[in-house]
C-alpha cells in the first residue's frame, strides 16, 4: 500500500490492481471509502481494463479468434501492476502487456493510473499507449466505493445522489449473467435526485447512458454534499451497491458491458475506443471531498 497526503486529505492505494483504499480528512479523521468487507464486497476502487463490464458467454471475437476475458477485465487485483512513481503530490502505477495478457487480449500496450492530489481533490487519470502495431481496442472505467452512511447514527435513506443537471434518464438493466438487457427502465423522470435506498440495487447496476450532467454528488439530506465525481468526458456512468450494503459506488466508464444481441466481435462493441500504434490515450475523473 502507498500513501500520500497534503494538508487537507490522505489517500492510500494498493498496488495490487493500483486500487484506491482510503480518502482520509486530516482535519476530522473521516474516512470516505468503502472499507472492503470480503464478506458484502472485497473491493473499494476496482480499475477496469480493458473491457468494462461483462462480455457475452465471456467471450469475444477480433480477427476470427476467439478470446476470454473475466468481467472488467485483468486489471483489476493484478499483482503485476507495479509502482512507477511517487512524490508528495502524486502516485503512478503501471501495467504493461506480457505474453500472459496476450493469449487472452492480443494487444501490447502500457496502462498507468495516476492519483493526484489538489488540495480537497483527487484526480485520478488513466494514460493508455498502444506499443504494438496497427490499431488497439479497449475500454476503462472507474468503480470507486463510498461509505454510506459516512457516520454513525445515520441511515441509508438519509443520503441520495444529486446529479449536476436535470436527467431523463433510463437505466439498462442486466441478466442474471450480467449482460444489457435490450429496454430501459425508467428512473430519472426530469429531476437531478436519486435517493439512495436498500432495495435501489436489486436488480444489480444502474447503468446510464450518456447523461447530460458531469458530475454526481453524494449528499446528506439535510447536511448537503459531501462527495462530488466530476466524469466531464466520460459517456456511461454506473450506479452500484450490493443490496442493504453501507456503501454506493460512482463508476465512470468509457465502455460497456455486452448487450443481449451483440456479435461479440470487439471491433463493433459498444462504447469500445480505438487507438493507433504509437498513440497515447488519456482521461481523468475527480473526487471532491466537500465536507
Amino acid at each position: 500500500m502507498e500513501t500520500i497526503r497534503n494538508n487537507v486529505l490522505e489517500i492510500s492505494v494498493i498496488t495490487e490492481g493500483a486500487e484506491l483504499c482510503s480518502i482520509r480528512s486530516l482535519a476530522t479523521s473521516r474516512e470516505y471509502m468503502w472499507e472492503g468487507n470480503p464478506e458484502i464486497w472485497g473491493s473499494h476502487a476496482p480499475v477496469l481494463f480493458p473491457i468494462v463490464g461483462t462480455l457475452k458467454d465471456q467471450t469475444y471475437f477480433h480477427n476470427g479468434k476467439a478470446y476470454e476475458l473475466p468481467r472488467h477485465g485483468f486489471f483489476r487485483r493484478n499483482a503485476k501492476v507495479t509502482l512507477l512513481e511517487k512524490s508528495s503530490a502524486h502516485l503512478t502505477f503501471g501495467l504493461k502487456s506480457d505474453p500472459e495478457s496476450l493469449s487472452v487480449y492480443p494487444f501490447d500496450f502500457e496502462a498507468k493510473i495516476i492519483f493526484s492530489l489538489d488540495g480537497n481533490k483527487i484526480r485520478v487519470t488513466h494514460n493508455v499507449k498502444n506499443t504494438g502495431t496497427g490499431e488497439m481496442l479497449f475500454s476503462i472505467g472507474g468503480h470507486p466505493a463510498f461509505k454510506c452512511p459516512l457516520n454513525e447514527g445515520e441511515t441509508y435513506e438519509d443520503y441520495q445522489l444529486i446529479f449536476e443537471k436535470e436527467e431523463f434518464l433510463h437505466t439498462w438493466d442486466l441478466n442474471e449473467g450480467g449482460i444489457i438487457e435490450k429496454e430501459g427502465r425508467l428512473v430519472m423522470d426530469h429531476s437531478n435526485i436519486l435517493p439512495l435506498h436498500k432495495n435501489l440495487f436489486d436488480h444489480d447496476a444502474l447503468i446510464f447512458k450518456y447523461p447530460v450532467s458531469n458530475s454526481v454528488s453524494l449528499a446528506h439530506h439535510t447536511q448537503g454534499v459531501v462527495v462530488k465525481v466530476d466524469f466531464t468526458g466520460w459517456p456511461y456512468l454506473g450506479i452500484w451497491a450490493k443490496p442493504q450494503a453501507p456503501f454506493v459506488c460512482i463508476e465512470p466508464w468509457l465502455g460497456i458491458a455486452d448487450s443481449a444481441d451483440t456479435d461479440q466481435q470487439l471491433s463493433q462493441k459498444e462504447g469500445i475506443l480505438s487507438l493507433a500504434e504509437g498513440k497515447v490515450f488519456e482521461a481523468t475523473f475527480s473526487i471532491e471531498i466537500v465536507q
